[in-house]
């Protein structure tokens, strides 16, 4: 199994290049995991507790389940990932079955910053963007995708998006292998990493 870790600030791309990478390859040869999915469960905090936590910093995320959850598929087994909602700030009952298969991309802004997660990636990218346009990005798909308000947006882009990016995020892009600059369609980036992933999993 080649597992490959794309990372990269708020509204960066990593979707889209995620995307790019999937339309290479056979649906059957691909899966994918969020880091979104491994926020760590509230189910004791009122939903306005849970709309203070900061999202952006490494604790909030359930790193030791996300490895053993690698751990599980890179040995064969099929994992029950869990499902996070953005609406509720907590992780819902729901579970999407995971099967192994040939290449596993895991995605997210914090994935490199766990040095346990970064040791299992075969490949680690980090997709850059200029700050301008990420937050751009982050306040049409907030407003549209997760209910926000555009004041809600921006205060919590000036308190923890942009310092934690500042001390989380922009430091890991030391780590990765291959840095892609997300000026919409990078193809030579693209070209080379699908080439490397063939060349793995012949």
């Amino acid at each position: 199994m080649l597992i490959i870790g794309i990372a990269g600030g708020t509204g960066s791309g990593k979707t889209t290049v995620v995307h790019q990478i999937m339309n290479q390859l056979p649906d059957a040869e691909v899966g994918v995991i969020s880091q979104d999915s491994y926020y760590k469960k509230n189910e004791n905090l009122s939903y306005d507790e849970r709309a203070l936590i900061n999202f952006d910093h490494p604790r909030a995320i359930d790193f030791d389940l996300l490895v053993s959850h690698l751990n599980e598929l890179k040995a064969g087994e099929t994992i029950q990932q869990p499902v996070y909602s953005f609406v509720t700030h907590n992780r819902t009952e729901d579970t999407i079955s995971t099967h192994p298969r040939k290449v596993m991309i895991v995605e997210g802004i914090l994935i490199l910053a766990h040095a346990e997660l970064r040791e299992l990636f075969d490949i680690k990218i980090f997709v850059h963007a200029d700050a301008d346009e990420r937050l751009i990005r982050r306040l049409k798909r907030d407003i549209a995708e997760r209910g926000r308000d555009m004041d809600e947006v921006l205060n919590r882009y000036q308190k923890t998006l942009k310092p934690m990016h500042e001390q989380f995020i922009e430091p890991t892009k030391a780590f990765a292998d291959i840095i892609i600059p997300n000026n919409n369609y990078n193809t030579v980036a693209i070209d080379m990493l699908r080439t490397v992933i063939h060349q793995k999993i012949r």
